[in-house]
């Protein structure tokens, strides 16, 4: 019966035995949360800077970005079952320590293989920290004061992401890149100090499961065969044969011990579609964020803080329409609101393809603002519309598999602007490419919206008409 125990109880006797608020650990979610964000959006402005240290391509360079993604993609689902099996604290003192240790190694890389190594290994230690993160803020309060607890990371994370591109462009013009991966040592020591003192003694540590490793070993196969592929395609075409594997190992782990509650959830709740949606949604995000960021620092020549500030009108427009995304859904209802911000923000992305050499920062800010007011306003709302079609004891894998959907679309986001130099070759034009592909695909997130159905209520009427 352990096995089956949900992550929110697993490993939390000790919270248990504890009446008490323990809003320190509240707070060691938000800065965790906080750190997250920040290192998903301050490495893709040093890219260029990387690729002249080691003077190796930018395909390889973004390695430095992808190579934190495959095992965060890949892990996310299995480190959620493995946290099942183990105590809270112990998983948290380790996956911080080694999350930071790892970015040490990143900061004093001698080499690009180095580099992408540590990188590869921090995405590990990231994912068990994106599963720990909404565990450890719930379970440390009254259920009663659960939303407000809930609200510190939902809170700390955007504002990591808001600040991660300043902070990032400041330390690349004065310090150079390696400072980027120290910058985040003193939040992760904080976090640790807190969780070592204040964090009650649970379960002890244990290895992986087979199930676990075999499924890990699926997941980050199959993403791994479509990046290397989009990666690589630019130099040959005939690498994107590499992507095939990735549907029948999909496939396999569907039927698989690990992948059968997902497919179930799927099934049952009818949102399928809106999965998808939010993975094409944030593979558009992420390819126009790579995008414009490669053109203000190699095209334009801009300064990593001229180019930071210009990308921050895209996390600020998120933040800001963020906070009436949930009040809108609650007024429109959840399909509406997502609806209407992936619409936006599939707008916003169709204004920046003319790309022009002579556009100011301010020209492109003002339209990444009116991108990240749409994806702030269907972030909340898409979110909803899962969890409420969703059977009431299937919640957690609902959650989990939109989180998953999201973390491989920007995983895959960065591939895919690559890839778009196929057709419209380097520069400006290699941009405007990717850019439209981009924009493509938030428009298939907007239809995949559009075509759903409450599936949950036509489920429910057949079953009634049924019996």
């Amino acid at each position: 019966m352990a096995a089956q125990q949900p992550l929110a109880t697993a490993g939390l006797t000790g919270d248990q035995a504890q009446p008490e608020d323990r809003w320190s650990l509240v707070v060691a979610a938000g800065l965790l949360s906080f750190v997250a964000m920040l290192d998903m959006n301050v490495v893709n402005l040093a890219l260029p800077d990387i690729a002249d240290s080691f003077h190796i391509s930018a395909a390889t360079a973004q390695w430095a970005v992808l190579g934190y993604q495959l095992p965060l993609v890949a892990l996310l689902l299995p480190a959620g079952r493995w946290l099942d099996q183990v105590g809270t604290r112990s998983a948290l003192l380790l996956a911080v320590s080694c999350f930071a240790f790892c970015s040490v190694l990143a900061s004093v890389a001698p080499w690009a293989s180095w580099l992408i190594a540590a990188r590869l290994a921090q995405g590990a230690f990231g994912a068990v920290l994106f599963v720990l993160m909404p565990v450890l803020a719930a379970r440390s309060v009254r259920p009663e004061l659960r939303g407000r607890a809930m609200s510190v990371p939902a809170t700390l994370g955007p504002l990591g992401a808001v600040t991660g591109p300043v902070i990032g462009g400041l330390l690349l013009d004065h310090t150079g890149w390696r400072a980027i991966f120290l910058v985040k040592l003193p939040v992760c020591l904080a976090a640790l100090l807190i969780a070592r003192r204040h964090a009650p003694l649970g379960g002890r540590l244990r290895l992986p499961d087979r199930d676990s490793l075999v499924d890990a070993g699926l997941i980050g196969s199959a993403v791994a065969s479509v990046m290397l592929a989009l990666t690589l395609a630019p130099d040959a075409p005939l690498w994107l044969l590499l992507a095939l594997p990735a549907a029948p190992l999909t496939a396999y782990w569907l039927r698989r011990p690990g992948g059968r509650p997902v497919a179930g959830v799927l099934r049952a709740s009818g949102t399928a579609g809106v999965n998808a949606s939010v993975l094409a949604l944030a593979a558009g995000f992420a390819a126009n964020h790579y995008l414009l960021a490669q053109h203000l620092r190699r095209d334009d020549g801009d300064s990593a803080t001229t180019t930071a500030l210009t990308m921050l009108a895209f996390p600020l427009g998120m933040v800001l329409a963020g906070r009436f995304g949930g009040r809108l859904a609650d007024r429109w209802g959840a399909r509406p609101t997502a609806l209407t911000g992936a619409a936006v923000t599939a707008f916003g992305m169709l204004l920046l393809v003319p790309l022009d050499g002579d556009w100011s920062p301010i020209d492109i800010s003002w339209r990444l603002a009116l991108a990240g007011a749409g994806m702030g306003l269907n972030g909340g709302p898409v979110q909803a519309l899962v969890m409420t079609a969703s059977p009431p004891d299937q919640m957690a894998t609902a959650g989990s598999a939109v989180q998953l959907a999201r973390s491989l679309g920007f995983a895959l986001g960065p591939a895919l602007a690559t890839a778009a130099t196929l057709f419209g070759g380097t520069g400006t034009a290699g941009n405007r490419a990717g850019l439209v592909l981009a924009t493509t695909a938030a428009a298939l997130a907007v239809a995949l919206l559009a075509l759903h159905h409450r599936t949950n209520r036509t489920t429910r009427t057949t079953g009634a008409s049924g019996s």
